[in-house]
Formats: C-alpha cells, sequence, structure tokens
C-alpha cells in the first residue's frame, strides 16, 4: 500500500543564494523520525518563519524544507503511551519548522516530548491564534509575575505592542489589570491597540533614547521588551527601583549597549525569555494558565485567517512589517 501524501510549503534552494517556495505533495513516508504523527489543522505565521521561508541559514540550515515553528491538530499515529489517536494536542518552538519539517504542512512528525496535549478551554484555532507569541508573551509575565511585578506597582511598557508577542502582551497584562503603556510606530495601530487594553500609546523615539545618559526617570515598573537593541537599553534606564524588564527579541538589534547603572543604583532586574527549550513542566503550566485566567478576552481582535495558498504574499508581509497582531494559517478542516 502506498504511503498517504499531502500538501505542504516546500522552500528549495535555487542556488545563488535564491530561494523558491510552492506547494507540492509529499509522502507521508518523508517525514522525519518521530513518536507522534499529527494532522494539522491550524499553524501560524511567525517572523522566524518568514526568515526560514527565505534562506536564512541561522534558523533553517538545509533546505529542501518546510516552515512553521506552530502546529495544532489530531494525533494520527502514537508510539508513545502518553497520546492516543483523536488526541487534540499543539507543538511549538523545540526543532519544529526550523531544521525538522514544520506546520506548514496538513502533516507533521515529531518527538512525544514536544507535544502538548490541548488544555480544556482552549480550540485547535485559539492555540494558534496565541502559538509561539502568545506562549512568548506568557513567559514574559510570568516571569514578572515571579519577580513581584503586581498591576498595583504602576506601568508596564510594552515595546514592538502591534506585532504577534507585544500584541498578547500588552493583552493578557490589560486582562489581568496592569495598566500598560504600548510602544507602536503604526499609526493605524493606536485605536487596535486600545481595543487590547493600553491604556496609553507611544510612539518609537519615546523608547528609543539617544542621549548616552546611563539612567533616565523612572517611569516604569516593569517593561517588555520585543524588539532588543536601543529601546531595550532605554527600557531599562526608565525602569523604577526595583523593577523588571523581559527580554524575548531582537528586531531591533541583537546587541545591547548599556551600562550597569540600571542594575547598580535601581536594583532592575533583566530577565531573559526563550520559548524554543523551555522545560515541558513550565510549557504545560504556561498553555494551562493560557487556557484559563490568562486567556485574553480579545483573542479575535487580534487575529486574521489565511489559507496555505496565501502564505507567499503573508510572507512578504511580514518581512516587511506590514502584519499587525497574529496570522493563522488555516491547513485542514
Amino acid at each position: 500500500m502506498s504511503a498517504k501524501m499531502f500538501r505542504c510549503l516546500r522552500v528549495d534552494e535555487a542556488g545563488d543564494k535564491q530561494f523558491t517556495r510552492q506547494l507540492v505533495e509529499k509522502s507521508i513516508d518523508d517525514l522525519p523520525a518521530g513518536d507522534v504523527l499529527i494532522r494539522v489543522h491550524y499553524s501560524s505565521l511567525n517572523y522566524k518563519d518568514a526568515l526560514s521561508a527565505t534562506g536564512n541559514k541561522g534558523v533553517s540550515r538545509s533546505y529542501p524544507h518546510t516552515p512553521g515553528i506552530d502546529a495544532a491538530g489530531e494525533v494520527e499515529h502514537s508510539d508513545s503511551d502518553a497520546f492516543r489517536p483523536g488526541d487534540r494536542v499543539l507543538v511549538t518552538g523545540f526543532d519544529l519548522g526550523m531544521n525538522t519539517s514544520g506546520g506548514f504542512a496538513e502533516y507533521v512528525r515529531v518527538p512525544a516530548d514536544w507535544v502538548v496535549a490541548l488544555p480544556q478551554g482552549l480550540s485547535l484555532r485559539e492555540s494558534m491564534i496565541l502559538g509561539t507569541a502568545g506562549f512568548t508573551a506568557a513567559l514574559s509575565v510570568l516571569r514578572l509575575e515571579e519577580h513581584g511585578i503586581k498591576p498595583d506597582d504602576g506601568d508596564v511598557l510594552v515595546t514592538g505592542a502591534s506585532g504577534g508577542v507585544g500584541s498578547l502582551a500588552v493583552a493578557i497584562l490589560a486582562h489581568l489589570g496592569y495598566r500598560v503603556a504600548a510602544v507602536t510606530g503604526k499609526a493605524d495601530a493606536h485605536a487596535y491597540l486600545r481595543e487590547l487594553g493600553a491604556a496609553e500609546i507611544l510612539e518609537r523615539g519615546e523608547v528609543d533614547d539617544q542621549s548616552g545618559r546611563p539612567l533616565l526617570k523612572g517611569r516604569w515598573a516593569a517593561a517588555v521588551d520585543t524588539v532588543g537593541g536601543n529601546p531595550l537599553a532605554t527600557a531599562l534606564k526608565s525602569t523604577r527601583y526595583g523593577g523588571a524588564v523581559t527580554a524575548c527579541g531582537l528586531v531591533a538589534s541583537p546587541k545591547l549597549e548599556t551600562t550597569v547603572m540600571p542594575f547598580i543604583l535601581r536594583g532592575v532586574s533583566l530577565l531573559g525569555v526563550d520559548s524554543v527549550e523551555c522545560p515541558m513542566p513550565r510549557r504545560q503550566r504556561v498553555w494551562q494558565r493560557l487556557a484559563g485566567d490568562w486567556k485574553p478576552p480579545a483573542l479575535e481582535t487580534i487575529a486574521s485567517e489565511h489559507g496555505l495558498e496565501e502564505l507567499e504574499e503573508l510572507i512578504q508581509r511580514i518581512l516587511e512589517g506590514k502584519i499587525r497582531g497574529r496570522t493563522v494559517i488555516r491547513i485542514a478542516g
């Protein structure tokens, strides 16, 4: 009996640093080894997916390749006692979509220890509105919570607020009662961010200090930085005594040029956030919170839904910074 065929986005290396993308049919036998075969219902588009789809060897080393660092669907076959056919599950992070065939496909096969059982309170589609972006935002909120930051401690700054991680950080924090100051360079995103719960909108220049001063007036109880570079340095030197800043992105720059002054004079903490190798117990805990008391009521406001056929245009748009919020990719019904 011939193996089942399925559709996927395949990225091919065409030479001279050129890459092509097309929808193709592929055999399940071509998938990598793994314990759990998942029929994918939804994925989502992340900036890292666009890098993989355009040949960034820092994300995906070899081609042909299928990107997609997020996937949600039903188990079709499992060699692990932890999962059974029909179980609804999700996968984010680890190596999915990087060097392992990813979620822009009707099937993925992965190790069982990458798989999270879909928590009660989330649909498969909702889990992909959240996806890696929502998981990363929630990890940032958890880090602030563990540091002891409370809603009545003062304003929380969120940089890159109209992007996927930023949008969800704004929505989760506002839902939990924090007063959020959201940073965006997009004039047409102000109403959107207000709808997510932002109490204040700041322009990018307001959190991109060029003065060279080691400290600024303390404005923030905490910050969630999604962009890195000078905005992260500015957030650190404008956070109040005992506050904390989480760092989870580098779209502005991977470099951080600052002084030790925020740390030794104000006791500010810089908290790193990693969503890729996050241990499974913590991963499951965060997904339970996202399905429960941390689930933002504005999820549909954040999301747009598209099919596999639209990925070519969407990849270009996210690379150009023209996508707001979260882009859900419908794979199968």
